[in-house]
Formats: structure tokens, C-alpha cells, sequence
């Protein structure tokens, strides 16, 4: 058959469902080729950097991987922006790139460039297929790579000639593997740990997610009442209605969550991803005792540095963990310090639930309200930028996977392209991308994109004028700002050029009534928010005042 063929092939016999992207000359065997597929879906897309988006967020909601295509030159290099950010997000991707003939990648050349070590960054492995019965050992590892924890982007490069050659080889069939699980040693040195400890906590971080973590997560936690403190891409690991859910954690500035962390003697750190939130910020001092337990070994870090290890998958760890509880009989701690600290963050959330307000609404009111109009399965897809902030301290998760931060690579542009995956995969739910105007407009083109395939998402946009995280960061720290303004669209035009529904939210009692009706809309509704980010400053000044009572 083709190479082409064969390498569709394989794609299917690993389970690819859709590919995201922009194709090429240099794809047209490979195009002609995936035409004929039943099972994967192409989702023709406005940029390829988009196209990524939408392949990282199908990667985290699902666990599997998903295809993102481009052609070669600007083609490939417009991915790499939404590739670094799935693969610094732990989200497995695969990319496909094409190429010029490989009789011409030796010279200088029309468009040629050497993607391969580009992507070699921002990928787990990255690599040209010069042989086309290399195709299905070439998707094999890739889509193996791409899945093993920590998961993320690897990157196939087809060249066009090679695409256009007879193949013999055949698809190879994947064989699943289940991950190592910890020694019995380990976990009987961290159980004595915590057993002699007097108020331990949990640092939930990204490896927290996954579903069979997540589960027996929540029964450690009931049996031991340890309160567990997320990083922003842990929400949901452990239900927000649970005594022992602490928040979130994650700001530069000492929010009320990180008394919690300076009061505990030993911190369990499950899952934890330092590319998240640095351990210099909570363990400056080096005197607590950590116990790191992960699919990987810790990274070496002077602030990081954990006296016990459980290395394997984290599921079975907490499982074996649970079953030495049970065996003990319990165990107790002084979890006061916990519970104050719970007390003292659901009244910051409440504070503005019933704000009244026209012209500007607060980041806290708005937050409150579509927590109110989402189910406990629905999906937030945060951007990046000051509203990244609000979402990380004032939205919180009923199940894993219902708040997609990105915040490893923390790429602006990324919510919007998403949503559309989230919608695209899981139809029956809900689904709402929240950017700041500087993000939406990095990625408008695929407003046709989202009409085009008719998905039921909702798109809020806070509306400030400028990019408002770098205007608060420089006013905290300089007691100024540059010049960041810049004007924006009429929006209300802007939605009715794409054919798309639309609202602009004029006072704070109405949001909740708007957002019902955006999402019994059919196809994808605009919810403009102006955003009173006079409130950044004033959480700020807060912050700084916190004292912990210990």
C-alpha cells in the first residue's frame, strides 16, 4: 500500500479519533489518504496554532491522544506555541508535520527548514520518517511516548516523497502496559512518617487528575481528614464541598491557603509538578518534611528536596496507602489549622455573591454566578492573564478535569481553540471558555471555526482594555504600569459576522440569567463581561496583610 495509507493505518489502530489542523502541499498524500478513514475525524481549523489547542485539551479531558497537523515552514512553526503548552501541561499529543522531499533537506531550499530539532524543545521525541516501512514502529513509540507519565507532545514528520512510496510493512497493534507500582518499603517509611506526624497536608498537583488518583485520593482523605491544597491544575482532584478540601494555591503574593502549608510538619506532595508552583515559594525555609509520591522521582530542587520517595503509579500508591490506614485503625492529627483555613476561604468566596452592581462587575461576583449555572460535570477552560488569577482562588471543582488551567507553559489564546475540542468531545455537557480580551483576540479566526462545526460552547470575554495581569503585576511591584491599552471590536458585530449568538452583560444580577440562556443556545454564544480590575489591587493590598494564627 502507501505509505500514506499505512501510516493512516496505524493512526487508526491506535485509537486516534480526531486530528486538529491546517494542511499543505506537503500533505496531500497523507490528506487523500486520512479522506478515506471511518474512524478518525480531520477538523479543518483557521491556524494551526489553534489546531494544537484544540489537540492538548481532547489529550487532558480524555487521557488519549489526539492529532495535530501542519505543513511544513510556517506551517510547522505555527504549532509550536500550542505543542510547548500541551507538552509543559502533561496533555499527550501527537504532531504531524509534513516536509519537502528529502532530496532537497541537505541545501538550502523553498520553505525548508529543520523542524525536527525544533520541536526536539518542546516535544518528548521528534523525528522524520526516511524509510517508509519505518511508519509503524515510528506510531508505535510515538503514541507510547506520548501517553507514559509524564505525558506529552511527541512529533512525526512525514517528508512528501516518502509519503508517496509502496509500502510492505503492516500496522503494529498496540500493547498496553500497566505502569510500575511503588515498593512495599517506601510506603511503609512514609506511613511511619505520617503516622509521628502532628498536622500533616496534601499538595495535590497535576498527577492528581487522573481518574483512578482522584478516587483513591478521596478515600485516603476521608479515612485520615488530611486537608488537601491543590496547585491550579489539580482542581477538582478531591470534591470542593469536602471538609478536607483546602483550595488552591498558587499565587506569587501569601494567599490565606498557604497558612495551612506553614503550620504543617510534614507535607505529603502527590503528584506534585514544580512547573506549576516553585517550592520556594511554600518550603523557603527547608524545614519541612516532604514525602514525594509520583509516577516519576522528584526533581532536583534545593527547596525541594523530599526525605522519602514513593516512586510508581500514584492510584496504587494511595491505594496501598489506604489499606495501611485501615490496618492501623486510624490515624489523628490537630486539623484545627485546616479547618480555620477553609472557614476563612469560603467567606473570601462569598463576599460578592450578592454584588449588585452596573457599568463594571467584580472578577468575584462573576466567578460566583457561573459557578451557579455549572453542573458538578460541566468544563471551564481558563485563559491566561488576570483572570487566570481570579479563576485559580475563587473557582473550585466538584470532579477532576471540570477546570482546565493551563499552567505550565501558560499560553494566552489557548481557553477559546479548546472549548471548541471540550464541545466537540462531550457534547452533553456544558462548556465555557473564560478570556480576557488580549487572549480571545490572539485566536478569533476560529469563531468560524466554532460555527462552522456548530458546537454548543459559550465564550465569556472580560472586557478591560488592556493586558491586565502585566498592568498588575508592574503596578505591584513598580507602583506603575506601561502602556498596555489597546482598543477592542464591537463586539456584539464581531459575533454577528461569525454568525455566532452574543450578550453583553450591563449589571451583576443579570449575569447568571444571560449565561442560562447562552448555553440553551444552540451552536456558540459571546457573554461579554466589562471587569471591574480595580479588584486586583485591592486583593493584593489584602495579601500582603495576611497573618497566619498558628
Amino acid at each position: 500500500m502507501k505509505a500514506s495509507d499505512l501510516f493512516v493505518q496505524c493512526l487508526e489502530a491506535e485509537g486516534i479519533e480526531y486530528i486538529f489542523g491546517v494542511p499543505g502541499e506537503e500533505n496531500a498524500d497523507f490528506m487523500l489518504s486520512l479522506e478515506k478513514s471511518e474512524q478518525i475525524q480531520f477538523i479543518l481549523c483557521r491556524h494551526e496554532q489553534g489546531a494544537a489547542f484544540m489537540a492538548e485539551i481532547y489529550g487532558r479531558l480524555t487521557g488519549h491522544t489526539a492529532g495535530c497537523l501542519g505543513t511544513l515552514g510556517p506551517g510547522a512553526t505555527n504549532l509550536i506555541t500550542g505543542v510547548a503548552d500541551s507538552n509543559m501541561d502533561r496533555a499527550p499529543m501527537l504532531v504531524l508535520t509534513g516536509q519537502g522531499d528529502t532530496e532537497r533537506l541537505h541545501k538550502e531550499s523553498h520553505q525548508i527548514m529543520d523542524v525536527v530539532h525544533m520541536f526536539e524543545p518542546v516535544t518528548k521525541w521528534a523525528t522524520t520518517v526516511i524509510h517508509e516501512n519505518n511508519i509503524p514502529e515510528i506510531v508505535r513509540k510515538a503514541v507510547r511516548l506520548a501517553r507514559t507519565e509524564k505525558p506529552g507532545a511527541v512529533h512525526i514528520e512525514l517528508p512528501e516523497d516518502i509519503a508517496s512510496q509502496d509500502a510492505t510493512a503492516r500496522p503494529l497493534s498496540p500493547q498496553r502496559f500497566r505502569r510500575p507500582v511503588p515498593d512495599d518499603k517506601s510506603v511503609d517509611t512514609a506511613f511511619e512518617i505520617l503516622k509521628r506526624a502532628e498536622r500533616p497536608v496534601i499538595l495535590a498537583g497535576n498527577g492528581c487528575i487522573r481518574k483512578r488518583a482522584s478516587k483513591q485520593l478521596r478515600l485516603f482523605c476521608e479515612q485520615t481528614g488530611i486537608g488537601v491544597i491543590s496547585t491550579f491544575m489539580a482542581k477538582g482532584c478531591v470534591d470542593m464541598d469536602a471538609d478536607y478540601c483546602l483550595y488552591t494555591i498558587g499565587l506569587q503574593a501569601k494567599d490565606l491557603v498557604a497558612c495551612a502549608m506553614d503550620a504543617a510538619d510534614v507535607v505529603l506532595a502527590l503528584g506534585y509538578d514544580m512547573v506549576e508552583y516553585h517550592p520556594d515559594l511554600w518550603n523557603a525555609k527547608g524545614d519541612k518534611h516532604i514525602i514525594h509520591a509520583d509516577f516519576l522521582p522528584a526533581e532536583i530542587d534545593e527547596d525541594y528536596h523530599p526525605e522519602t520517595e514513593i516512586i510508581g503509579d500514584l492510584a496504587h500508591t494511595l491505594w496501598m496507602l489506604n489499606q495501611r490506614v485501615e490496618a492501623s485503625g486510624g490515624l489523628s492529627f490537630d486539623l484545627s489549622h485546616q479547618a480555620d483555613t477553609r472557614r476563612k476561604m469560603q467567606a473570601e468566596l462569598a463576599m460578592y455573591k450578592d454584588d449588585d452592581t452596573t457599568g463594571v462587575i467584580k472578577p468575584q461576583k462573576v466567578l460566583w454566578d457561573i459557578r451557579q449555572v455549572m453542573g458538578s460535570e460541566d468544563i471551564l477552560l481558563s485563559d491566561v492573564g488576570a483572570h487566570k488569577m481570579w479563576i485559580a482562588r475563587h473557582y473550585h471543582c466538584h470532579e477532576p478535569n471540570t477546570c482546565l488551567i493551563p499552567n505550565g507553559f501558560c499560553s494566552m489564546g489557548s481557553a477559546f481553540p479548546g472549548a471548541i475540542a471540550a464541545g466537540l468531545i462531550l457534547p452533553q455537557r456544558r462548556i465555557i471558555a473564560v478570556c480576557g480580551d488580549g487572549g480571545f483576540m490572539m485566536n478569533p479566526q476560529e469563531m468560524e471555526t466554532a460555527r462552522r462545526l456548530d458546537v454548543n460552547i459559550v465564550v465569556m470575554v472580560w472586557d478591560d482594555g488592556e493586558y491586565g495581569l502585566i498592568s498588575w503585576k508592574q503596578e505591584t511591584q513598580f507602583g506603575t504600569h506601561t502602556d498596555l491599552a489597546f482598543n477592542n471590536p464591537d463586539w456584539l458585530k464581531l459575533a454577528d459576522a461569525f454568525g455566532w449568538k452574543s450578550h453583553i452583560v450591563e449589571n451583576s444580577k443579570d449575569l447568571v440569567t444571560i449565561l442560562d440562556h447562552a448555553f440553551m443556545e444552540s451552536g456558540p454564544s459571546l457573554v461579554v463581561v466589562p471587569i471591574d480590575y480595580r479588584e486586583n489591587l485591592k486583593l493584593t493590598e489584602r495579601l500582603g496583610d495576611i497573618a497566619c494564627a498558628i
